[in-house]
């Protein structure tokens, strides 16, 4: 079975995450979790700092724009692989090797890494 980095899945998430500025990531973001859920991942309180950062009104610190691209680059690498709905179900849904935290959650919790390495696992069939 040939690896997520041999087959590119990897890189390709990667790269579209770099290329894009942050007022494209909160707006997918809240095209695919709504503005709550993405207020929630970037850790701040008022959803409609949401709206201000997709019309690049202002932009997220720099806490919450790491916790974005994170999220949009995972939501990438899951949905290359297999579709946008299967991405957004995993994303909030339990996930057993986040201790049954979502993987939204633990990006909230600045777990990226281990995120990263779920969702690695979910697509390599290493559950």
């Amino acid at each position: 079975m040939q690896t997520l980095r041999e087959h590119g899945t990897d890189k390709a998430a990667h790269a579209d995450t770099v290329k894009r500025s942050i007022a494209d990531i909160a707006r997918f973001l809240q095209e695919n979790f709504g503005q709550r859920l993405t207020a929630f991942i970037a850790g701040i309180e008022d959803p409609k700092q949401v709206g201000k950062w997709c019309t690049a009104q202002n932009s997220p610190r720099v806490d919450s724009e790491l916790r974005l691209r994170a999220a949009y680059q995972v939501f990438q690498m899951i949905s290359i692989e297999e579709n946008a709905h299967t991405a957004r179900a995993w994303m909030i849904g339990m996930n057993p090797q986040l201790e049954d935290d979502s993987p939204i959650q633990a990006i909230a919790e600045d777990r990226h890494k281990d995120v990263m390495a779920a969702a690695r696992s979910y697509l390599t069939g290493d559950l």
